[in-house]
């Protein structure tokens, strides 16, 4: 399984970076074009996607890895 994958704000729009990553993997003029690659970059490595709004807070998150089914919980 490989990092998850979070999509932020950047100074020129916003940015793709894998957890733990210091520089943004890629940057994009809209959170939907970034949004896009990130879920791409999550799919290939079985990863989570984690979208942050404009406050830093993750407002939605989806999980392309191993889920257990049915859920724990």
């Amino acid at each position: 399984m490989g990092k998850n994958q979070h999509v932020v704000t950047h100074p020129e729009g916003w940015a793709v970076k894998g957890e733990g990553n210091e520089r943004a993997t890629s940057v994009h003029s809209t959170q939907a074009e970034a949004i896009e690659a990130a879920r791409e970059i999550a799919r290939n490595q079985q990863s989570e996607l984690l979208i942050h709004g404009r406050n830093g807070q993750i407002r939605e998150r989806d999980s392309y890895g191993n889920d257990p089914f049915p859920p724990e919980g």
